[in-house]
C-alpha cells in the first residue's frame, strides 16, 4: 500500500513485525503512558478528546482507553495497512475510534478541538517536524495537552538501530533539542513534567547488560547522554504563542 506522505521514511519488515510485539505493547507502550501520566500536575481532563499522531497498529489504544477515559479517540497514520490494523486491533479491544490517513505535518482535525495529543517514539519518523508539532499546536484546545515520548539522537544514531530499523537521520534530536521546540512552539512544561527514562530497551551500546550484570553502576541524570525524553506539556489557556 502507498503511503499517504511524500516524507513517509518506510519501516524496514523488522521494525513492522517488533511494532506488533508483546515487548513493544507491554514494555515500551504501557509503560510509557504510566510514565506520561504520572507528570501531570493537574487533574486529568474528564471524558477528553484525544488523539493518536501516529498510531501504529493501534496497540496504544487499550492504554490510552484504561489511563484516559476518553469521549473520543482518534487514530491517525500515514501507512494504510497500520491503520487497516488499528482498526481490527480497536475492534479486538471493543473500542472505539475514528482512523484518519494523514502526514503528521497536514492534520485534517479542526482547530481547538484536541483536549489530549498523544505522539510516542513518532517524532523521530517525521521529516517535516516543525510542521508537525505547530499542528499540534493549532488542533489542540487551549489549555490541551501534548504528550510526548521520543527516542533521542543518542539512541537512533547507534549501530544496532541503523542496522535494524530505518529513519531519517538528519532530522534526530537530543532530548534537550526537543524540550526546546517544544518550548519553543508555544507549549509549556516544568521540569517535575519532564523525564528521562532509562530503560533497557534504549541503552545505546549493551541494552543495559553490564548494569544488570552488576559489571557497570548507572550514570545518573546529567551524567549521561539521554536516550529517552518524556513530556507533558500545555497549551496555554489563551490558545495563543508566547
Amino acid at each position: 500500500m502507498k503511503p499517504l506522505s511524500d516524507t513517509y521514511v518506510e519501516e524496514t519488515r523488522l521494525g513492522f513485525w517488533f511494532l506488533r510485539s508483546h515487548t513493544w505493547q507491554h514494555h515500551v507502550l504501557r509503560v510509557a503512558i504510566n510514565d506520561l501520566r504520572s507528570l501531570f500536575s493537574d487533574p486529568l481532563p474528564s471524558a477528553p478528546v484525544i488523539l493518536d499522531a501516529g498510531c501504529g497498529q493501534g496497540k496504544s489504544f487499550q492504554y490510552l482507553h484504561k489511563t484516559f477515559a476518553p469521549k473520543r479517540l482518534i487514530g491517525l497514520d500515514a501507512d494504510p495497512l497500520s491503520l487497516q490494523l488499528s482498526g481490527e486491533e480497536a475492534k479486538h479491544q471493543g473500542i472505539d475510534i475514528e482512523l484518519i490517513g494523514s502526514d503528521c505535518a497536514e492534520l485534517d482535525i479542526p482547530d481547538a478541538s484536541v483536549d489530549i495529543l498523544f505522539c510516542h517514539q513518532t517524532f523521530h519518523h517525521l521529516v517535516q517536524q516543525d510542521r508537525a508539532l505547530a499542528e499540534f499546536h493549532r488542533v489542540l484546545k487551549p489549555g490541551g495537552y501534548l504528550l510526548f515520548a521520543e527516542s533521542t539522537e543518542a539512541y537512533i544514531d547507534t549501530w544496532v538501530i541503523r542496522w535494524l530499523f530505518r529513519h531519517p537521520m538528519h532530522v534526530q534530536k537530543s532530548a534537550e533539542q526537543y524540550l526546546e521546540m517544544i518550548r519553543d512552539q508555544g507549549f509549556e512544561f516544568e521540569a517535575r513534567n519532564v523525564s528521562y527514562p532509562y530503560l533497557w530497551w534504549s541503552r545505546s551500546k549493551d541494552f543495559g547488560l553490564l548494569e544488570r550484570l552488576g559489571l557497570l553502576k548507572p550514570k545518573p541524570v546529567g551524567q549521561r547522554e539521554e536516550t529517552l525524553v518524556n513530556v507533558v506539556a500545555r497549551k496555554p489557556q489563551q490558545g495563543t504563542k508566547p
